[in-house]
């Protein structure tokens, strides 16, 4: 076997699951979903069928992964956070055929019991703080708070603070890294330190 599993998790035939992959406890994954490389599924994680996993994400306890999410490559899902794949749901009135896609970019955190609510694009190294409720798309390096969530600040993709300004032009270093942030019409670019 290439990935672990834990006994009381239930992987159904079909689930494509990548080598080095963690499968914790009472873990559920559907059998049309595509899992890569060294994941971790904590505890009570539940995996729908038309979900993809990039590799090295981090899927914390108690969250569902919904058909129509895809998780790009070290997307990190805090404990109990929410994806939903209904925009207007209804117990009376079936509305599968109404799935809005969302899709998370690669190394976004999406923190502690946050809501994403579907259809948006969470961009790349983007960071969801504990308990935001996201309804719209938000930028590459974002950071994001509250109910519903605004954007109120930039994250490296080191995961601290950036010192920059929500609007207008202005550049800093990371401190960690060294790689060079450039804010500029709203939109924050990375050029890495090369090796």
């Amino acid at each position: 076997m290439i990935y672990s599993a834990h006994p009381s998790a239930i992987v159904d035939d079909g689930a494509q699951i990548g080598e080095g992959s963690r499968i914790w406890h009472f873990v559920h994954v559907c059998a049309g979903a595509r899992i890569g490389r060294n994941v971790s599924m904590g505890q009570g994680v539940f995996v729908g069928n038309d979900v993809s996993i990039g590799d090295d994400c981090k899927i914390q306890n108690n969250v569902s992964v919904y058909d129509n999410v895809t998780l790009e490559e070290g997307v990190f899902c805090g404990p109990s956070m929410v994806f939903t794949n209904v925009y207007n749901p209804r117990a009376l009135i079936e509305r599968k055929s109404e799935y809005r896609d969302t899709l998370v970019r690669r190394g976004a955190t999406l923190g502690a019991n946050c809501t994403v609510v579907c259809g948006v694009t969470i961009g790349a190294f983007a960071f969801l703080a504990a308990g935001a409720v996201i309804t719209r798309d938000v930028p590459d390096f974002a950071l994001m708070a509250g109910v519903p969530a605004r954007q109120a600040g930039w994250m490296s993709a080191f995961g601290e603070q950036l010192d920059l300004p929500l609007e207008g032009e202005a550049e800093v270093i990371c401190p960690h890294t060294g790689d060079t942030y450039t804010l500029s019409d709203g939109t924050v670019t990375r050029r890495e330190v090369q090796s």
